[in-house]
């Protein structure tokens, strides 16, 4: 089991989409690590002071292989992920915007069908953008606009505090590609209510006081996001994979590579903890303890009584954005 765990967490680290995070340092070196003294740059979305609130905006692209082979489903991710962001954030989503570039008009029928229906299963509407139906290639990138009363961040966990995963586990592959779809299926149901249910977990247990911490499970999978996580508030975190939600049959790689389309890790006051999960499960979501943060920056996992570094943090940074 040793040599096992050893060999899928070098895969994971060596993996593309852990690459594409370490690709953030270059920005970061160009545009430092604050917009401005209150805006900090490595959270799920900027977080814009705005009376006793804030403004929440970000934005999300899309490479043209991605389009070219499921268009539609790239417009309905235009609205999915940035939705996500922005309760990641512990906001509510208000609108959005897309700028298309397609080869021909099918191709943009097809991408911003998936765009109205993501905007009307979330209830999220498209207040403009761009459009260019004469261009070489089919890209598409997707803004939002949000709004917070009380924010969850990236760079307020702390030792001691017990790490969550919520994960919506009533959804299937979508392959090709490393996605788990527990969305595109309700669209155009009347579950598509549940969803933006779903969606407003996160900023009332922002709002309650529940957790200060959390960020959605992206392309770099849940150990990638939670070493985001662990960068952007100088911590450590040791997880044990066999507390993480997992649906029946996955394979542990495959599932700690997958992006789910609603999959969130928060932190918590050991105290609150089961209030934060008691939210996610009384609507049908997997949520489980699955570790703890720590001081020692790095980000350590155990599996079946084994225990191995993922990732040391003070040795190698990932984006760059620590404090």
């Amino acid at each position: 089991m040793v040599q096992v765990l050893s060999t899928m967490l070098r895969r994971l680290r060596n993996s593309r989409a852990i690459a594409a995070k370490q690709d953030i340092t270059q920005a970061v070196s160009i545009l430092g690590t604050k917009a401005r003294g209150d805006i900090r740059l490595g959270d799920d979305c900027a977080a814009i002071p705005d009376g006793d609130g804030y403004l929440l905006l970000a934005s999300e692209g899309f490479q043209d292989s991605f389009v070219r082979a499921m268009p539609w489903f790239a417009g309905y991710c235009g609205v999915m992920v940035n939705v996500s962001d922005i309760a990641a954030m512990g906001g509510r989503p208000l609108a959005v915007v897309d700028a298309l570039w397609s080869d021909t008009s099918d191709a943009a029928t097809a991408i911003l069908t998936g765009l109205h229906d993501g905007a009307q299963t979330y209830g999220v509407p498209v207040v403009g953008g761009h459009t260019n139906m004469r261009s070489t290639h089919n890209s598409l990138s997707v803004a939002i606009l949000g709004r917070a009363n009380r924010l969850l961040s990236s760079f307020d966990a702390r030792p001691g505090e017990v790490l969550i995963a919520a994960i919506d586990l009533r959804g299937r592959w979508h392959d090709p590609h490393p996605f788990w779809d527990s969305s595109s299926a309700l669209c155009h149901t009347d579950d598509a209510a549940r969803l933006r249910g779903d969606i407003q977990l996160l900023p009332a247990i922002a709002e309650d006081g529940l957790s200060r911490a959390a960020k959605d499970i992206s392309m770099a999978g849940l150990l990638g996001t939670a070493l985001m996580l662990a960068e952007c508030s100088a911590v450590g975190m040791t997880i044990a994979l066999d507390n993480i939600p997992r649906p029946a049959g996955a394979p542990m790689e495959r599932w700690l590579s997958s992006f789910p389309s609603y999959g969130y890790l928060l932190t918590a006051r050991p105290e609150h903890a089961a209030a934060v999960l008691a939210r996610f499960q009384a609507r049908g979501i997997a949520a489980a303890v699955i570790g703890q943060c720590n001081t020692t920056q790095r980000l350590d996992v155990t599996w079946a009584g084994k225990a191995e570094t993922f990732w040391d943090l003070a040795q190698m940074p990932l984006m760059g954005c620590a404090p």
